[in-house]
């Protein structure tokens, strides 16, 4: 038997997908290199942009021939796209071949799912569940290994549908994290640990006693064992001057800072509920600066929010003007079914949204040109 993933989404799901092909082999599957040749194929999505979905669906759609030819063809459909009820539903109701639709809580349960279709079950399983300590992972991406610190997110920007299909943060415990790791780096095949959470900087504020991020990365820099550490994403508004010296006066920590802005105009931020300002940014940007001046640093902006103005616009164009970031990730804003922002009023169209991101983009080039970056 065999077993074929595909992966849409951020590194999260990536690092999920590594827990899928670990618990595929724990069941006797072998990896297919096309997903023609599989008899198990999984689709673990992400809810993030509209884009992703539609890709998905096309990519399900196809498969009705191939199903059509193998019987025993069992199809999974799961993670941050199957957690919202709607699309689950619409996914069982178009695509009634699909043999399992599960949301991320469910996750490391999969074998289960798998042997109770084989009895002839339809799944669709939409409950809550906690972070997965014992499932192993089957490592894919070469010399970096990816540790997930927690899961979930409290912020509630009013554009993102994460903490709604990922629930509220749930921190993995300090123990376990480092266990983990010294496994890891006793393997000796990784050269580099990168710790993942929606907001990494929130990592510990749930558990009793409270572990700080801060006190996080220095426990892992205390491993014996030759490796760099990296995290994402970073929230603004939680990354503190102890976490920053942290970075600074670690070795073993790269200087390399992932910090989405979003956007660089006070108003959008309090429409987009970061709790932060644009001086309360540049404060924090000076500090990484002042403190590590060769200090990687990059970010995230989201172009074309409800509302925006050019006037507005332009502001996030002279922020990223004032940063010279290293590199940026410039999106179109795009609703998402749920959320606060997919309801406000005065939508910027898509002509609008395109032309402002490919102003963004062509800005970044630019820098990139004059400052030497890579």
């Amino acid at each position: 038997m065999k077993y074929y993933i595909v992966t849409y989404g951020c590194q999260m799901n990536v690092h999920e997908s590594e827990k899928l092909a670990a618990i595929c082999e724990k069941m006797g599957y072998t990896l297919a290199e096309k997903r023609e040749e599989a008899d198990l194929i999984v689709f673990n999505t992400c809810a993030i942009r509209e884009g992703a979905e539609d890709r998905v669906f096309g990519n399900v759609g196809a498969l009705k021939k191939l199903k059509k030819q193998k019987k025993d063809l069992i199809i999974a459909v799961c993670g941050c796209m199957t957690q919202k009820e709607t699309t689950a539903n619409h996914i069982m109701r178009t695509f009634p071949f699909v043999d399992i639709v599960i949301g991320t809580f469910n996750l490391p349960n999969f074998e289960y799912y798998v042997n109770a279709v084989k009895k002839g079950r339809q799944l669709e399983i939409l409950e809550s569940g906690e972070i997965d300590e014992l499932v192993p992972y089957k490592r894919t991406s070469g010399e970096n290994a990816w540790v997930n610190i927690m899961q979930g997110c409290n912020n509630f920007c009013t554009y993102c549908i994460v903490p709604y299909v990922r629930g509220r943060e749930k921190s993995r415990s300090e123990e376990n994290i480092l266990k983990e790791i010294r496994e890891v780096v006793a393997e000796g095949k990784y050269k580099k640990i990168t710790l993942l959470g929606q907001n990494v900087n929130s990592y510990g504020k749930d558990l009793s006693p409270a572990v700080s991020f801060a006190k996080l990365l220095k426990d892992i820099c205390q491993i014996e064992g030759d490796f760099k550490l990296w995290f994402m994403t970073s929230h603004p508004k939680d990354l503190t001057d102890e976490v920053i010296d942290v970075i600074a006066n670690e070795d073993k920590i790269l200087k390399d800072i992932h910090l989405p802005a979003q956007s660089g105009n006070n108003r959008i931020l309090n429409l987009m509920n970061r709790r932060y300002t644009r001086e309360k940014y540049l404060g924090i940007i000076e500090k990484i600066r002042e403190k590590m001046p060769n200090c990687r640093i990059t970010s995230d902006f989201i172009v074309g929010f409800p509302t925006e103005t050019e006037e507005e616009f332009e502001d996030t164009m002279s922020l990223v003007e004032q940063v010279k970031y290293d590199s940026i990730f410039a999106f179109m804003y795009s609703p998402r079914e749920g959320t606060v922002a997919s309801k406000m009023e005065e939508q910027i169209s898509q002509e609008v949204k395109q032309r402002r991101v490919n102003a963004l983009l062509a800005l970044e080039k630019k820098i990139q040109k004059q400052e030497g970056k890579k």
